[in-house]
């Protein structure tokens, strides 16, 4: 197969039981079930053609496996994040080494904060979550570093939710899957709009691999409405993670293997 991507990933934390929480009531982990999961997740990202790095375990930080939260990558720049979280601020650390070499680095200084799960990158389209974790330093910030390679940075309201990827994620880029109580559809009026079923509200998170789409085994009534649409979904169960607020995007860093 041919390598199309980079995943860079990390360990389940054996006190993801302390994990920051902000939507959701704290309940058991059971951690073998969770790095279970975990390795299934990356099995998977590798059979869609990511070459999968793994970096540095980080046993001290409970969140360290969300590691989509610690950086932005385009093709043209990495933004390493500073976390809204302050527990997860030197998560980045590992992360940036492991970005140096594939991508020009910049790093937000206080007071941004923002969270890679706030960011949404639909073609040369940025759009930022304005959330609990992502502040307005942050998202000038961010503007800032990506708008000399040609992106558009947009700011969103998110409601109800921990980060814009909670609510919405692009299927394609003419396409997007949204919660519509937790972000304006009308935010999104220049791309086709699907919605999750009413009964799954956390289903609208989806990781794009191409034409592939990876997407919660719990959600299968959205499955439907995505496969319904022509999109191929590729189910993953992350049911012991979702206890930590965490989503198929959460779990990686994704960039394309050739610039």
């Amino acid at each position: 197969m041919n390598t199309r991507f980079i995943a860079l990933t990390r360990d389940v934390s054996p006190t993801i039981a302390e994990c920051e929480l902000t939507h959701i009531d704290r309940s058991p982990i059971r951690m073998d079930v969770a790095r279970a999961q975990h390795r299934g997740y990356e099995r998977l990202l590798v059979s869609l053609g990511c070459d999968l790095r793994r970096v540095a375990p980080a046993p001290e930080h409970p969140d360290a496996v969300f590691i989509e939260d610690t950086a932005v990558v385009l093709d043209d720049v990495a933004v390493i994040a500073r976390p809204g979280a302050k527990s997860r601020r030197h998560e980045v650390t590992d992360v940036a080494a492991a970005l140096a070499p594939l991508r020009q680095l910049v790093r937000l200084k206080a007071p941004a904060t923002l969270d890679g799960g706030d960011v949404l990158v639909v073609g040369r389209n940025v759009y930022v979550g304005a959330s609990r974790r992502t502040n307005a330093d942050g998202i000038a910030a961010l503007g800032a570093a990506v708008a000399p390679h040609g992106y558009a940075v947009h700011r969103v309201a998110v409601t109800g939710c921990l980060h814009l990827k909670s609510a919405v994620t692009a299927v394609d880029d003419e396409t997007v899957l949204l919660n519509p109580d937790w972000v304006d559809r009308a935010d999104f009026a220049a791309y086709r709009v699907l919605t999750v079923d009413d009964t799954e509200p956390m289903g609208a998170n989806v990781l794009r691999l191409g034409s592939a789409l990876v997407h919660g085994a719990a959600y299968a009534r959205t499955r439907e409405r995505l496969e319904r649409a022509g999109a191929a979904v590729h189910p993953v169960d992350l049911s012991e993670l979702a206890k930590a607020e965490g989503a198929v995007t959460c779990c990686s860093i994704v960039l394309a293997a050739e610039r």
